[in-house]
Order: C-alpha cells, then structure tokens, then sequence
C-alpha cells in the first residue's frame, strides 16, 4: 500500500512539473501599432461631382476621298507635327496622267481662244467701217464666247485635278501631336477609312456626363475643380459648354470644361472628377458625405471594409457600403458612423481581433 501512494505522488509531482513549464512557454504577442483617425466630414451641399475624361481641344481623324495604295507613312505615333506637314502619301499615278491630259487641253484652248479673241477684234473693226455685215460679227462674237468658255473649263477642271491630289498628300491641319496611325505602305486606302488620328496639345479640355438633377445648378463660366483619378493631382478649370439636351446621351447632360494649366502628366484620355460648386442648396441633399481616404480600406473580393477599434484595443473588421471618389477619398454610405475612429495604417498585419495599441 505505501508503494501504491509513493508512485501516485511521483506522478503528480511529474505533471504538476510539466504543466508549469507550459504555461511559461505561452506569451502574449504584442500589441500592433496603428494611427487611427475620425471620419472626414463635407457638406454635399457645396459641390456636385461628375465623372468625366480629359481630351484635346482640337482633335482630328484624317482619311481621303480616293482610293491607292500608301505609298508611305512619313510619321509615328507620338511625334509632335506642325499644320501643313505631310503625313500620308497615297499613290496618284492616276492624277498625274490626268494632269498632263488637263493641262495639254488647256495649251489647245488658249490657243484656240487667242486666235478667236484676233478674228472678233478684226470683225469688229471691220463693221465699224461697214465693211462686215452684221450676220458675220454675230457668228465670229458666237465662236469667240464659246472659245473663251473653253478655256475656262480646261481651266476649272485643272483645278479639280489639283483638288484631288490634296486627297492624296494627307497633311496635318493644325499643330498637334500623331495619337494613331491606322495604315502601313503598301496598304489600300479607301474612301472614308481613318488613316491617322492627330490631337492638338496645347489646350485640354474635360468632358463630363451630369445627371438630369444637378444640371440646373451648372452656369457657363463657372469655376470648377477637376481631380485626376490616376494621379491624385488637382486641376482647375471654367466650364466652357453646357448642353440642353439628353437625348442622344442616355439621360446625362454634356458639360465641358476648358483647364487652365496642365503640366507634362496629364494626358489625354485620363479619367477625372469633376467638382461644380454650387450654393443652389434647395435642389442638393444638405445630408453629410463621410469620407475615408482610400489607402485605409480593405477589398476582399467584392466587398469592401476598414478596421475600427472595438473594447479591448482588439481590431475588428468592419464592412462598408461605398460610393463616389473624391479624389483619393472615398464615400461611406453605410457601416461607419461620423463620431467613429477608424484605422489608418498599422506596423503589423491587422486581422480580426488583433491586439492594438493606438499611436
């Protein structure tokens, strides 16, 4: 019986033992560090956004009225031309023996005009001195008109040959810079096929789509600001054009907007948002737009959340319902109220139920 109860006391002196050691080899990870801040509050009130794409002002697709073969393409994509510089050659064989013809028909005409412009001075001369009755001057004043016509239409259809060369030398009708080139040598062109595309780069201009709600608000002239989505870049510029109509645009009324400077980083093409102020507050929701600067939301998937911080400085995961970007702010619809705190950025990896400390 001793030996039963001293082997039992070994044993629980054995766990008791091995039990301690575990429970010293489990520690609390530390705490991450992370800044939180409140949500930014605007008044809906002061402006209404529009989403729109800056262009050039002056743009261009150039093709030709004839049909050839492209001789050669004198320009690439990118490379800045001035107006009037050759872009496109097209083969005009064709034109040129039809020249020569015009211009064989027109030496025939003027010499056939000279000699009867000389035979209707002297006819004329001559009746005045009785000496031509007035049957022959009728008919020598007849020949003289009809010769004088032919030249004139040789004349006119050298002009229109000329007209068709411009057709086959394609030159660039401003200053601008080559977007696209649609042709290589050796291909045919046609009649209406776009061969390049040129764009004038010294002034930008924005065009944006606005509902049929806020249009009322929006007056030519006005001063607005545009937000480049890709750069986070702030533009100014004067709205230069106000559609009337939503006809043709889906229900969205076109408003464009001349810019004021722009520097080598914006381009054509580029996305923006457009703010329109506005103090026209009785057609504008006056409810406030809480705002969230977009590095501090999480994506997973479709959805879309922030971390806020929940009893315990442990991170909680909270999801969100999100509209419009303003610049590199974006709307919080619903799933954040304006008096809480929010995580901006963390020194660690944040999950669910991570243990905080706030900077």
């Amino acid at each position: 019986m001793k030996k039963i109860i001293t082997i039992l006391s070994i044993s629980a002196v054995l766990l008791t033992s091995c039990g301690g050691d575990k429970k010293e080899q489990i520690k609390e990870e530390p705490a991450i560090v992370v800044k939180v801040s409140g949500v930014s509050e605007n008044n809906k009130g002061a402006f209404i956004t529009a989403s729109g794409k800056i262009e050039a002002e002056n743009s261009a697709n150039l093709s030709t009225r004839m049909m050839g073969y492209v001789t050669k393409v004198h320009v690439k994509v990118g490379q800045k031309v001035g107006a009037g510089q050759l872009l496109v050659s097209i083969n005009n064989t064709d034109l040129q023996a039809k020249k020569a013809q015009v211009d064989a028909s027109i030496l025939q005409a003027t010499a056939g005009y000279n000699n009867a412009k000389k035979d209707y001075d002297r006819f004329v001369a001559l009746f005045k001195q009785q000496s031509a009755s007035q049957k022959e001057l009728d008919d020598m004043t007849a020949r003289y008109e009809m010769a004088k016509a032919g030249l004139e239409g040789a004349k006119q259809m050298r002009n229109e040959v000329m007209a068709q060369f411009s057709y086959s030398n394609i030159t660039a009708p401003f200053s601008g810079t080559v977007t696209n080139t649609f042709v290589k040598e050796g291909d045919m062109a046609n009649p209406g096929m776009t061969l390049v595309s040129v764009e004038g780069v010294s002034k930008l201009q924005v065009t944006a789509m606005v509902s049929e709600g806020d249009i009322n608000a929006i007056k030519k002239g006005m001063a607005v600001k545009v937000l480049v989505k890709s750069s986070n870049e702030t533009l100014t510029g004067k709205v230069s054009e106000v559609s009337l109509s939503a006809t043709n645009t889906g229900g969205q009324y076109l408003v464009k907007i001349n810019l004021d400077k722009t520097d080598s980083s914006v381009l054509s093409g580029m996305f923006v948002n457009v703010q329109f102020p506005t103090e026209n507050k009785t057609q504008i929701s006056k409810s406030e737009v809480l705002l969230v600067p977009e590095s501090a939301l999480v994506k997973q998937g479709q959805l879309t959340g922030v971390y806020t911080i929940g009893s315990g400085n442990v991170a909680i995961l909270r999801w969100l319902r999100t509209g419009k970007t303003f610049g590199n702010q974006v709307e919080v619809l619903s799933g954040l109220s304006a008096d809480e705190q929010y995580i901006v950025s963390a020194e660690g990896k944040l999950y669910n139920g991570a243990l905080v400390s706030v900077q």
